[in-house]
């Protein structure tokens, strides 16, 4: 059978020279992007320029257009903005600036273009892409280049990135910049909830997004905001009255404070804007709270790029590259993107008309078909957002006399809060009754079962750990208690919210059914865990806090190792034998080297790790990160790893460890975790609904299909309910973790970017496909 497979050893970049530049507004994690274009260029053989300033520096050219080297883009991973500058340029818009333009790429051989921008940026490069032939021949009739130039540099390939903040980009789920602004926000939000519950204050929060409410929509979600505004859906006639009427039940039900968030360009049903102070004015008008307005702005746009955005960057940067290098001269210009958790390449004029839409939409009123365009992503947030910030009263809920449990089990991980108070609410609207069990399995065989209501779950999104409490013990210990428990209380449904004890636990449960009824009931499990080592989902609500804590301190630790020089740090990650931390967080952070159990090492690979820092310490980078999984061998230990690396290093470098420890664990949960908690959360409770209705049979529950006892993951592109019992076969349980795992082929991307050769299966790289007129189909896949 002949072998498919693609590798990067077998793509070519020789004698080919790429131009990489941001444009436009900036956007943490532009940087990333930029260097990882850098060296994936460097890597397969090409030269790679800096275009400093964006279209003006090409237009002006001189030093705005320099080589790159592999050492000049080191140190720019955690900065936020973008260190080559980006600039809104005029003269691009005329012929005359884009032939300049033309005469300087091609006088330094430039027919490769990689624009980090938005919308605006991109259509330009196209427009540059479809005029450069007559361009060439203009500069030929005006002896600027010769015929021969004109025939070596025929023609030019172009891919772009998207970079804002805004993530107003059709076509793509999430924009580079994106989570960095949502982190800014939600750490306004947070420090703001404390002041205005000590004074019993109402705040009114403008974020950005002119077109488009992406992050006020999120951010609210995130935050679990009284109110949302935004352009794509403007509110309905008489909203005021009912904004009103919405804050002063929050205070009867003795909630101190409203926190109302508005996209800078939300309109109404007219057209008009809607402003913070007209919000303001409203409030104290017809309430009476005391209100105050806080407005972002620029905020967001600074700061350090998060976890996600540096990998997401580093990923599309090096997708970049790998488009550019098997463009034909046919290939249309393309952008790469992020589709669930899949790289893909997209028409980029496709996108652009798209994202135009959804603006003629807007103008034209027609608001549904606006967050249609938006795509699944958008329509998702917008309808759990719905779901769960109108509180309907008794007589308007459906009454469905069904029980359902909710639990934690594990270790605590942050995002398990917002997963409970979604899975709450979302079961009140369904018309079932909540029942929360405190300290996982253990408080469930002891009868800590109670009923929980609205409100008991206010403010939990924000909140780290487990506020209901959690425990590691498995069910089967204690399997009568509980089906005791469970017939006591009636418990018709269970949602189990945590990591691989989760998922052993639903095991035992679905083989207890034959001896015990009470289990024959639809059961969901949704992964929970920083170790992300749960079988049947890509990502773990947890692990994105996780990697943020352990990337924040390899920033400060490569701060101290610049200050010393000729220093390499240690650092031990958790994660059991699950690599994904030290890998992830390896790429993220920009180390050099990753230990992990799934990628096994002996004394030579330490020794050559060693071999390439000490060669890394005679150039101008004189530092050194190492990660090493908790796990990841017997014998080869943190400290035998420290004194290895101190022995050998004896004169070139001197070494420091670091155990992160428990810190990986606590803190407040990111963004992205507060959102897919909501989210996957909101989808497992509708599943469940829907499998209590299959299942009622002459006046009781019976569920003992596979289908009934599911995991909710994310696999690549989408959210999937897959029976635990089925995904038996893909776990190795002596070691806790996925027999296959997505992320070890971000292993060679690691290695790439910290200069090690090495051999890259690129056949999963995105192969271009067209944008889904509205995604329809695709709609309630996330």
């Amino acid at each position: 059978m002949p072998d498919n497979k693609k590798f990067i050893e077998n793509l070519s970049g020789t004698g080919k020279c790429i131009g990489v530049l941001t444009s436009g507004g900036d956007a943490q994690g532009m940087n990333a992007a930029v260097r990882a274009v850098v060296r994936m260029g460097i890597y397969v053989g090409a030269k790679v320029y800096f275009i400093h300033e964006g279209y003006q520096g090409m237009v002006d050219g001189g030093d705005n257009i320099k080589e790159a080297s592999w050492e000049s883009v080191s140190s720019m991973l955690q900065v936020g903005g973008t260190v080559i500058g980006s600039a809104r340029c005029k003269d691009f818009r005329t012929h005359e600036g884009r032939l300049r333009a033309a005469l300087n790429l091609v006088q330094r051989g430039i027919t490769n273009l990689c624009v980090i921008g938005g919308d605006g940026s991109l259509t330009g490069a196209n427009l540059f892409r479809e005029e450069w032939s007559g361009l060439l021949d203009e500069l030929v009739q005006s002896g600027e280049i010769s015929e021969e130039a004109s025939q070596i540099h025929s023609a030019l390939h172009i891919v772009g990135m998207v970079g804002s903040i805004d993530n107003d980009f059709c076509g793509t789920d999430m924009t580079i910049g994106t989570d960095s602004a949502l982190h800014r926000i939600i750490e306004v939000v947070d420090a703001i909830m404390t002041t205005a519950q000590s004074h019993q204050r109402t705040f009114v929060l403008e974020v950005m997004g002119r077109h488009c409410g992406y992050l006020a929509l999120v951010s609210a979600l995130a935050c679990g905001a009284d109110w949302v505004l935004i352009p794509e859906m403007p509110p309905k006639d008489g909203w005021e009255e009912q904004m009103c009427n919405k804050l002063s039940e929050n205070r009867a039900d003795k909630k101190r404070l409203n926190i109302i968030i508005v996209a800078e360009g939300a309109i109404d049903q007219n057209n008009k804007p809607i402003t913070t102070e007209l919000i303001k004015d409203l409030v104290v008008r017809c309430l009476g709270f005391d209100t105050r307005v806080t407005i972002l702005g620029h905020v967001q746009r600074g700061g350090t790029p998060s976890a996600f955005d540096r990998i997401l960057a580093s990923r599309m940067g090096v997708e970049a590259v790998l488009a550019l290098l098997e463009a034909s001269p046919g290939t249309p210009a393309c952008v790469v993107s992020l589709c669930g958790n899949q790289a893909v390449r997209l028409p980029l004029m496709e996108c652009v008309q798209m994202t135009q839409e959804v603006q003629k939409a807007m103008d034209e009123k027609r608001f549904e078909d606006a967050v249609r365009l938006r795509g699944r992503s958008f329509e998702n947030n917008l309808n759990t957002y719905k779901l769960l910030s109108h509180r309907k009263i008794d007589s308007e809920l459906p009454h469905s006399s069904f029980n359902v449990a909710v639990l934690n089990v594990g270790a605590p991980a942050a995002g398990m809060n917002a997963a409970v108070r979604s899975a709450v609410r979302v079961g009140i609207t369904e018309g079932h009754t909540m029942f929360a069990v405190s300290d996982g399995f253990e408080g469930f065989c002891k009868g800590q079962i109670k009923e929980i209501k609205w409100g008991d779950v206010g403010g939990w999104t924000g909140q780290g750990g487990s506020l209901l409490g959690t425990k590691r013990t498995l069910p089967a210990k204690h399997i009568d208690k509980i089906a005791e428990q469970m017939r006591i209380h009636n418990i018709n449904a269970l949602l189990v919210i945590g990591g691989f004890e989760a998922f052993e636990s639903l095991l035992q449960l679905f083989d207890a059914r034959s001896r015990y009824e009470e289990f024959c009931v639809p059961m969901c499990m949704l992964p929970a865990t920083i170790s992300n080592n749960v079988s049947g989902t890509d990502l773990s609500i947890g692990a994105d806090t996780s990697l943020n804590a352990i990337v924040e301190t390899c920033d400060r630790i490569k701060q101290s190792a610049s200050g010393t020089k000729r220093r390499v740090f240690i650092i031990e990650t958790m994660g059991g034998y699950c690599g994904y931390l030290a890998t992830v967080g390896a790429l993220a952070a920009g180390a050099d080297a990753a230990y992990i159990y799934e990628e096994p090492f002996d004394i030579r690979d330490l020794q050559s790790n060693v071999e390439h820092l000490t060669e890394k310490m005679k150039t101008s980078i004189q530092r050194g990160l190492v990660l090493r999984n908790e796990n990841c061998s017997v014998n080869y230990t943190t400290d035998f790893i420290y004194q290895l690396y101190s022995e050998e290093g004896k004169g070139v470098f001197d070494c420091r460890k670091n155990v992160l420890g428990h810190m990986q664990q606590g803190g407040s949960p990111s963004p992205f975790d507060r959102n897919f908690g909501t989210k996957i959360s909101a989808k497992a409770m509708q599943w469940i609904s829907k499998k209590l209705k299959e299942c009622y049979r002459e006046g009781h529950v019976f569920a003992n299909t596979e289908d009934s006892a599911c995991l909710l993951g994310m696999r690549r592109r989408a959210l999937v309910f897959q029976p635990v019992i089925q995904l038996k076969d893909e776990t190795d349980f002596v070691h806790r973790i996925p027999k296959e795992q997505w992320w070890l082929r971000l292993r060679p991307l690691m290695k790439i970017l910290a200069k090690y050769k090495t051999s890259y299966d690129v056949s999963d790289s995105g192969q271009l496909e067209h944008i889904i007129r509205l995604r329809t189909k695709d709609i309630s896949a996330i």
